[in-house]
């Protein structure tokens, strides 16, 4: 009986994948590392044949461990590490040059030209995102111009442009399709949000052919069938959605006004704003929540490029540390009375000031200073950075509107301040860190019992498109069919520090960032 899901969850550092049962238990999980590379300060790439053959590795792998066969599953749900480009040879499948990772920052000359062109309010307008070497467009049009012979290829359709989900896709179907979803879509500087369809002014200004770019489908869409030697039968494939998007829907954030931040290698918060696109005023990016039968769901963004990765770099680069999992008791054990700041600028910074030019720096040592007080500065830089997009999001939801007028009905508890933050990620499991981010936010913290909610949310929609799940019917259904039956509190984590200590925490970063900032030009 068809009823398993396959969730594949490609990200930055790792891939994994997970079988969860028809309850949206998880049953079996494989995971791999990613290499990754730097071939110059600044630039971070893959190489897609291994984020392919680690796909291929963990699929296998799940399914081996749990003993299930093909015929078990209802289908396979990808979610995957968004903004990085691939681009492709569409007749073989070779990958023309390394991937381009979302954190590599190769293109913000481009950016500033555009800027200084005044071209990010055309931009700004058409897809909810600023023009910034975080998003696709740009990294695309540099292997365009870079890659011998490929702007050639690429007039002529012998090319094909994703991010890693299309890739994936790609390959799983053996090369029949060539697709994404809208919430990857969104993410490329070239789709427009409010209308659902490629722009062709955008492609224009970035100079991109038509050509090679994918299909675009609801998150919850027959795919395409894997190759049957892929998994000895072929497998439907009926979910996709960027990281992002479906670690929101797997943490059941469907309401308006609902808020999750998900921890891993960067930091991601996405609120919940419903059926019409806020557009920010505070520097924030408004994105597609998820795209479901048609109608698409809009959320504000804040995106933090370095979370976990500041806490791999005191491992891997300083040597610090053995593992992540020490961090938290060294800075239990730091001295209270050092205010130490990491500002983890390692590929500038993300919202709100959006700096592709700052980079990190360390504030406040002094000869007493060492590894306890490096971790804690590691761990609570990000609950600080959460604090900035919180405030971001406070600013633009008090008062005014949304697109065309509309009222920014069910965000209200936000703006008052009465705020929950769902959290996820690698770093949500360390409690002296979600405690740290309560006492800052000054707002409960709840962390789920199922902390893989990215690839829950694509096991969901898998499961939605099979007919596993009820379909999302009016706005609370999807709440109670969902976050009812498959989304459990493990523990909140109430803020305990008087909020005197914690705005002068708080401010004590901001004068660290803003050093940062004028430090790097």
């Amino acid at each position: 009986m068809e009823t398993s899901l396959l969730a594949l969850d490609q990200g930055t550092t790792s891939t994994r994948a997970i079988l969860f049962d028809a309850a949206l238990r998880p049953r079996a999980t494989a995971q791999q590392e990613l290499t990754q590379h730097f071939p110059s300060p600044g630039w971070v790439e893959h190489e897609p044949e291994e984020i392919w053959q680690t796909a291929l590795a963990t699929l296998r792998g799940a399914m081996a461990e749990a003993g299930a066969q093909p015929r078990d599953l209802a289908g396979i749900g990808i979610t995957n590490q968004r903004e990085t480009v691939v681009l492709w040879e569409r007749a073989s499948g070779r990958p023309v040059h390394r991937a381009i990772v979302w954190q590599d920052r190769r293109t913000a000359e481009a950016c500033a030209a555009l800027r200084e062109a005044g071209q990010e309010a055309l931009i700004a307008r058409r897809t909810g995102l600023l023009a910034d070497p975080y998003f696709s467009a740009t990294k695309l049009a540099w292997l365009l111009e870079n890659v011998p012979g490929a702007r050639a290829q690429a007039e002529r359709g012998e090319l094909a442009f994703g991010t890693v989900d299309s890739f994936l896709l790609h390959r799983l179907t053996g090369g029949a399709v060539h697709a994404t979803d809208a919430t990857n879509a969104a993410r490329t500087l070239l789709f427009d949000i409010v209308k659902g369809e490629w722009d062709a002014a955008l492609l224009r200004l970035f100079n991109i052919p038509r050509a090679i770019l994918p299909e675009v489908r609801d998150c919850a869409a027959e795919f395409g069938m894997t190759a049957p030697e892929i998994l000895g039968a072929p497998v439907p494939v009926r979910g996709m959605a960027g990281d992002q998007q479906a670690a929101t829907m797997g943490q059941a954030c469907f309401a308006p006004g609902m808020l999750k931040s998900t921890y891993g290698t960067g930091c991601f918060a996405l609120l919940n704003t419903g059926t019409l696109p806020v557009f920010s005023q505070h520097r924030l990016l408004t994105t597609i929540a998820w795209q479901l039968g048609g109608e698409r769901c809009y959320a504000l963004e804040g995106a933090i490029f370095v979370a976990g990765a500041a806490v791999q770099w005191l491992r891997d680069g300083l040597g610090l540390i053995a593992s992540a999992a020490e961090t938290g008791e060294l800075a239990r054990h730091a001295d209270p009375a050092q205010a130490v700041y990491l500002v983890p600028g390692f590929v500038g910074l993300g919202a709100p000031w959006w700096d592709a030019e700052a980079r990190g720096a360390i504030f406040g040592l002094t000869r007493a200073s060492g590894r306890a007080e490096l971790a804690r500065a590691a761990l609570e830089c990000v609950a600080f950075q959460t604090k900035d997009l919180l405030d971001a999001m406070r600013a633009d939801l008090a008062g005014g509107s949304g697109a065309a007028g509309a009222p920014r009905a069910g965000v209200a508890a936000l703006g008052a301040g009465e705020t929950i933050l769902r959290v996820d990620g690698g770093m949500a499991a360390s409690d002296w860190t979600m405690q740290f981010l309560a006492d800052i936010l000054g707002a409960p913290v709840d962390r789920p019992t199922v902390m893989e909610t990215t690839a829950l949310g694509a096991a969901w929609l898998a499961g939605l498109q099979a007919g596993l799940f009820p379909p999302p019917g009016a706005a609370g259904d999807v709440p109670r069919a969902f976050g009812a039956t498959h989304w459990r509190l493990d523990r909140r984590f109430q803020p305990h520090m008087a909020r005197e200590e914690a705005a002068r925490r708080h401010a004590g970063w901001l004068d660290a960032v803003r050093r940062t900032r004028s430090g790097g030009g």
